[in-house]
């Protein structure tokens, strides 16, 4: 029988979490179909035997387990196995998991609901971190964006608005999106995906409960990607989403960050901004901020303003939830509209 919802794992040395990830799977209060799709990519620990273990307890209970896999000497990636696990799972509605992470036992049960209600969305939720004091603002943004800021906010630093292993769609959507790209070690296939997914015309929703304990170590997969590789995407993906509809623009830090930006754009980007911004005194003085590496002549100089002395839009290259609330309040004292006029970069 096909199931309703197919939760997709894809493993590779997982020995330390297995056990708790998949007695997770076993709590749901789920009144569907589900079953369990597996993909082991080349585990060399005892994730296989957890597996096994797992898939005879899990039947006991009428989850219907499907397990694939490889014994290749390497790991062909996280974009591989997540893929290979949707291809033999069947379910209508796909539910993510990572094999470190822990589900509360209604998280199936409430994605669905809010899936059903969005065919065309990536539904996510709120989380847990463990241990509890990593990664503070990362889950504190996470877990507190508005419903708007799950849009406005996916050209920031911090990834995807809603992370991977909290994802939740119906299969016909994921065929539409995908697959993930199978490059391996080092591609942020969540955010490559996340970017197409918007292309498409998707909807990002939160489910406003904690329904993941998400795991922060040193072997996560996250930690072989390169900030400069997302930094490559990002700015490509803002050129094309965001500043098409800009026909001049200041770009708020006059900083390292800020720089960085007007540098990374293309030519013609570069040429609609219009100024910095900032509240440093000393980089307000200087008055200018000139554009050594063009090729340009004469080289560009672009105008150092006050934050209040600028226009909008802005794109914004300071990261939120630093500055103990400074400029958060500045930024608020121009009552702009967020997505109109200004977006957050970093």
């Amino acid at each position: 029988m096909q199931a309703h919802v197919s939760i997709i794992l894809p493993v590779h040395n997982a020995e330390p979490w297995l056990d708790e990830c998949l007695r997770s799977v076993s709590q749901q209060d789920f009144e569907g179909t589900m079953e369990l799709s597996v993909f082991n990519d080349a585990s060399k620990d005892k994730s296989g035997a957890i597996i096994e273990k797992w898939r005879v307890k899990l039947e006991d209970t009428g989850v219907h387990v499907i397990i694939g896999g490889h014994n290749s000497p390497s790991p062909r990636g996280v974009g591989y196995s997540k893929n290979q696990a949707v291809a033999q799972s069947s379910g209508s509605y796909l539910c993510f998991l990572d094999s470190d992470d822990v589900m509360m036992p209604q998280r199936v049960r409430l994605q669905h609901q809010a899936a059903v209600q969005h065919p065309s969305s990536i539904v996510g939720c709120q989380v847990r971190r463990d241990p509890p004091d990593s990664t503070e603002r990362y889950t504190r943004w996470i877990n507190q964006l508005t419903a708007e800021q799950l849009l406005t906010q996916v050209f920031t630093s911090n990834g995807p608005t809603v992370i991977m292993p909290t994802w939740f769609c119906s299969r016909a959507w994921f065929s539409h999106v995908g697959p993930f790209d199978e490059g391996g070690r080092g591609v942020p296939e969540d955010l490559l995906f996340f970017y197409e997914h918007l292309r498409k015309g998707g909807g990002v929703i939160r489910v406003d409960q904690s329904l993941l304990l998400y795991r922060y170590h040193p072997q996560a997969a996250t930690h072989s990607v390169l900030e400069a590789t997302i930094w490559t995407h990002r700015v490509r993906f803002l050129e094309e989403q965001a500043l098409p509809r800009w026909a001049a623009f200041t770009i708020w830090n006059a900083g390292k960050q800020g720089r960085r930006l007007y540098r990374s754009l293309t030519a013609a980007n570069r040429h609609k901004v219009v100024a910095f911004c900032d509240v440093d005194e000393k980089k307000i003085r200087k008055g200018f901020y000139c554009h050594e590496d063009s090729q340009e002549r004469p080289k560009p100089r672009i105008p150092i303003l006050h934050f209040r002395a600028a226009r909008p839009p802005f794109i914004i290259c300071v990261k939120l939830d630093l500055t103990g609330g400074a400029f958060e309040d500045n930024l608020r004292s121009l009552h702009l509209q967020e997505g109109q006029d200004f977006l957050h970069f970093s």
